[in-house]
């Protein structure tokens, strides 16, 4: 499986961004999506998940009500719909497809990262 993320950029804080990641595989409904992210120096760290079904999402406390995640499995794509963004939320972003289990997500596929910057 090949993921292809993008829509990263530079976006003023307040501002919005949506990113999507792009999967190579005809069996993308197998999988949970995820987002997750990696500022300099710091350790890659979960933003968001969406099941395979689309059932259900969850969110990182940081990013609750601002961030939304979608999938739309006839494009075989996860989108990261980000407003309200903040200059914490620079980072790479990272699509993710694996499993969610209990509350982590363990990935078994990434993307390239997508680089958001929001100047304050």
């Amino acid at each position: 499986v090949q993921l292809q993320a993008s829509g990263g950029g530079l976006v003023q804080a307040g501002g919005s961004l949506r990113l999507s990641c792009a999967a190579s595989t005809t069996t993308f409904y197998n999988y949970d999506m995820g987002w997750f992210r990696q500022a300099p120096e710091k350790e890659r760290e979960f933003v968001t998940a969406v099941a395979r079904s689309g059932r259900w999402t969850y969110y990182a406390d940081s990013v609750k009500g601002r961030f939304t995640i979608s999938r739309d499995t006839a494009k075989n794509t996860v989108y990261l719909q980000m407003n309200s963004l903040k200059p914490e939320d620079t980072a790479d972003y990272y699509c993710a497809a694996g499993t969610e289990m209990s509350g982590s997500f363990d990935s078994k596929y990434w993307g390239q990262g997508t680089q958001v910057t929001v100047s304050s």
